[in-house]
């Protein structure tokens, strides 16, 4: 009974919203500029081991269409995250070092 009367309490009490103080950057309204005071990446020092990483599974040599991996930068790519299991994983993300697991 306690219970049911302080959720009760919650419910009807009143909701107070501030306004942001800061106005932040939106962007996407002008796709092809950048929003004044947006941060900007200066420098991009791959970790130990980055582009290992990202060529496990593939065997020499390098296919030439995996080149962009040296201007990567900091872009998101999903080529170096594991994603698909199982038969899917034909690079052994997922797996022991260099095998495809399932």
């Amino acid at each position: 009974m306690r219970f049911l009367g302080a959720l009760s309490l919650g419910l009807v009490g009143p909701v107070v919203v501030a306004p942001l103080a800061v106005a932040l950057p939106i962007a996407g309204t002008a796709p092809s500029a950048r929003p004044e005071g947006a941060p900007t990446i200066e420098q991009f020092d791959p970790p130990e081991g980055w582009m290992e990483r990202a060529l496990r599974g593939i065997s020499e040599p390098i296919p030439g269409g995996l080149e962009f991996l040296q201007d990567q930068g900091a872009w998101f790519t999903p080529f170096n995250h594991p994603n698909a299991t199982g038969r899917y994983d034909i690079r052994g993300l997922h797996g022991s070092e260099g095998t495809p697991s399932g």
